[in-house]
């Protein structure tokens, strides 16, 4: 049985965008929802700074994140595991 005070983790999808940093990585989430009035479909993007802590991970990566404390000013999400990896062209 759950324990009912456990902090549910919050795990983010994005894309790598940049790996020129040291042991950071930025990806942009793409988040699309239906706006309550127009009935639209309205997306937005933004982009988050995660700690890669082997670099592993290179612009076009698909990856997961997990939200931890925080390591640094910007950075609040840890690396979790690599979906996809670039396809070369």
């Amino acid at each position: 049985m759950e324990d009912k005070n456990a902090k549910k983790s919050l795990t983010i999808q994005g894309v790598v965008v940049s790996d020129s940093m040291d042991k950071t990585v930025v990806i942009e989430v793409i988040t699309r929802k239906v706006h309550p009035r127009f009935k639209k479909i309205m997306t937005k993007t933004s982009r988050v700074k995660v700690h890669d802590e082997k670099n592993e991970c290179q612009v076009g990566d698909r990856i997961v994140a997990v939200e931890t404390r925080p390591l640094s000013k910007q950075k609040h999400h840890k690396l979790l595991k690599v979906l996809e990896k670039a396809k070369l062209v």
